[in-house]
């Protein structure tokens, strides 16, 4: 027999989206926050509540178009989901009172919020935007261009501290100046790539600059790189000096040994983009690459342009390179 809290709850569910379908949104709102944060998402009902209390749901609007499920309540009873679970609660300041609290924010937990009150025949609906500072970057595996799927493309991105990157990053990246000729997975599972430069092998110099859109493609048969997005460090990013150039095994433990891990793609990224980081030594990474950043061009370095310079996937056993370091705050 199902629980008749649990029917209650799909009872809910489908008022709301009905009157989602009939009325809309009533107001939008933008809030900013870092990883690591706790955010208040603000959302109150206006005017007298009635004797059965407010029935609420908060939920997250994908870029595919679905929906995520954070927190239901009605009265004293509520239930919390997935990712969410033991990370959110309302705020309950007063007893029109809607506000979510979402604690310790992921990278994932960043993007469009809806929330939903029903009493009665008082009823509201506000969307806040979660937004936060960060980077997009490109990103190729050790194989070489156009050999992940989508799936792969998420499992990639995370293994370097960072999401799939969304359309509405990418286009800010693009804002900012991102030029990158090789097509790669967005969220939405579309595909897109970048150009402030026109030129023919991008798409050809009669196309005026903006994003090139391949639309959406297979997820599991079609193969692109990918563009990933990650947040302002939560530790430490930086160069060890040692007295001589490491193999990659070596490098992995000099890091080890100095308290920290040797930095994730991610982690370079942030360092050069959100903090101006800049070193002109080749280190390794811990996906096997070797890159190192530049904020500030100049010769034998990055002579035309900052950018997060990639020496590619050199043979591990080599000693050639530095490496880079990071160290989680504690």
């Amino acid at each position: 027999m199902i629980p008749l809290f649990s029917l209650a709850l799909v009872f809910f569910a489908i008022s709301l989206q009905t009157f989602v379908d009939a009325q809309g949104i009533q107001s939008r709102i933008t809030a900013y926050a870092n990883t690591g944060d706790n955010i208040t998402l603000p959302c109150h009902l206006d005017g007298q509540s009635n004797l059965f209390g407010n029935r609420i749901k908060w939920t997250k609007l994908e870029d595919d178009a679905t929906e995520t499920d954070v927190i239901i309540s009605m009265g004293f009873h509520k239930k919390t989901y997935g990712n969410f679970l033991n990370r959110v609660y309302l705020l309950e300041a007063d007893e029109n009172d809607a506000t979510l609290v979402i604690t310790d924010l992921d990278v994932t937990d960043y993007g469009t919020y809806r929330c939903e009150i029903i009493n009665g025949m008082n009823d509201k609906i506000i969307e806040v935007n979660l937004k936060v500072d960060g980077v997009v970057f490109p990103y190729s595996p050790r194989l070489g261009r156009y050999n992940l799927n989508f799936h792969d493309a998420e499992a990639t991105c995370r293994e370097q501290d960072a999401v799939v990157a969304s359309f509405e990053q990418l286009y800010g990246a693009w804002r900012n100046g991102l030029d990158w000729c090789n097509a790669g997975w967005l969220n939405d599972g579309t595909v897109q790539y970048p150009i402030t430069n026109p030129r023919q092998p991008c798409g050809g110099v009669q196309i005026s600059a903006g994003l090139r859109n391949y639309g959406r493609q297979h997820r599991s048969n079609s193969r692109f790189d990918v563009f990933c997005f990650t947040a302002g460090l939560r530790g430490r990013f930086y160069y060890l000096i040692q007295p001589h150039k490491l193999s990659y095994d070596e490098a992995v433990a000099a890091c080890k040994n100095n308290g920290a891990e040797i930095a994730k793609v991610g982690h370079i990224y942030a360092a050069w983009k959100l903090l101006g980081y800049d070193r002109c030594d080749a280190g390794w990474l811990a996906d096997g690459s070797v890159r190192y950043p530049i904020s500030r061009p100049r010769k034998n370095c990055s002579p035309t342009e900052a950018a997060v310079r990639f020496i590619g996937f050199p043979d591990k056993k080599q000693k050639l390179y530095g490496v880079y370091c990071y160290k989680p705050q504690q």
